[in-house]
């Protein structure tokens, strides 16, 4: 049966109802991005991650290109908190969107002490970057550490009244314990994931490609792995899961949101395409009427099984 009303977009991540499910990752989107599209458009406008110091990044190169992926290694430079109080948000206060803080600090009290220092009307959520390294844990990232997880989240959660969603790395065994252990501590949503750890190596000039030597691999070629741990944690938690990988057209939004996303980062494909996410929202909707969905919500976790349940195979590998 096909629909004759338009489908109702709208979902809920927490405290927070968006417009609709589609929103850009962190660090892919900057103030110029206005001039491009309608940003207000999108569910949610993620910005840029700042850490509470100021930062330049790390030594170029920055950006080692493969055929279905991009190893990045950027560093996350930052200008700062004031420059995001100052400067940032009023260049988005024109857009007909929710803006989402993410934050990044060198220890678990300077994530509190961010997220206090940034709690502001016009941010909505504050997206904790936990796939930093720790200085007090020898450079490990937060989010490699379930207890480091634990401590960062309750102390952004005990610091501010705005919703915290934990981002989480892909870069760990069972990232089902990292999304349990972030719902505990108070997260309102999950962000699954962030890059993929690997490493470039130039041949003929017997030098790594990066700056930094590893980077975070983005792109198409790692959706089935993000997709696979989205379903994962989709299972294993109560709150929204908001998929990040590989997404390059609204088709892979719904892959994502049937695996059971409730909304979804729109990454790399945006240094590509600028339009792939306002393309994908009106993909979301066209896709709702061909199979007869009166919201995109009913679109999370409607995965079905591909055999009889006697059949099913077993999804351990």
């Amino acid at each position: 049966m096909v629909s004759s009303t338009a489908p109702d977009l709208s979902v809920r991540i927490g405290s927070l109802t968006l417009k609709n499910p589609v929103m850009p990752a962190s660090g892919t989107i900057a103030e110029g991005m206005t001039q491009v599209i309608d940003m207000g458009r999108l569910g949610a406008i993620v910005l840029k991650t700042i850490t509470p110091d100021l930062r330049q990044g790390t030594l170029p190169p920055r950006v080692a290109e493969y055929r279905d992926a991009t190893l990045f290694s950027i560093g996350i430079p930052s200008k700062g908190p004031d420059y995001l109080l100052e400067h940032t948000l009023p260049a988005y206060a024109a857009c007909d969107a929710p803006l989402i803080a993410s934050v990044s600090a060198d220890t678990a009290e300077d994530f509190g002490k961010l997220a206090a220092y940034i709690s502001d009307p016009r941010i909505a959520a504050i997206e904790a970057n936990i796939s930093c390294p720790n200085l007090k844990a020898d450079g490990r990232a937060f989010g490699m550490d379930p207890e480091a997880t634990r401590e960062v989240i309750e102390r952004m959660v005990a610091a501010t009244r705005t919703p915290v969603w934990a981002k989480l790395t892909p870069n760990v065994g069972d990232i089902t314990v990292f999304a349990r252990v972030a719902e505990e501590a108070g997260a309102e949503a999950l962000i699954v994931g962030n890059a993929i750890l690997g490493m470039a190596v130039n041949a003929e000039t017997m030098r790594p490609r990066l700056g930094n030597v590893m980077g975070g691999l983005t792109g198409p070629a790692v959706k089935p792995i993000l997709l696979r741990m989205v379903h994962q944690c989709a299972k294993a938690v109560r709150i929204p899961v908001i998929g990040c990988g590989g997404i390059t057209c609204g088709e892979d939004a719904v892959e994502y949101m049937l695996a059971g996303a409730t909304a979804v980062q729109v990454g790399t494909a945006n240094f590509i395409h600028p339009h792939t996410m306002t393309e994908a929202v009106d993909w979301i909707a066209e896709y709702c009427t061909r199979h007869g969905l009166s919201a995109a919500r009913e679109i999370t976790g409607a995965l079905r099984p591909l055999h009889a349940p006697a059949t099913a195979p077993t999804e351990t590998v």
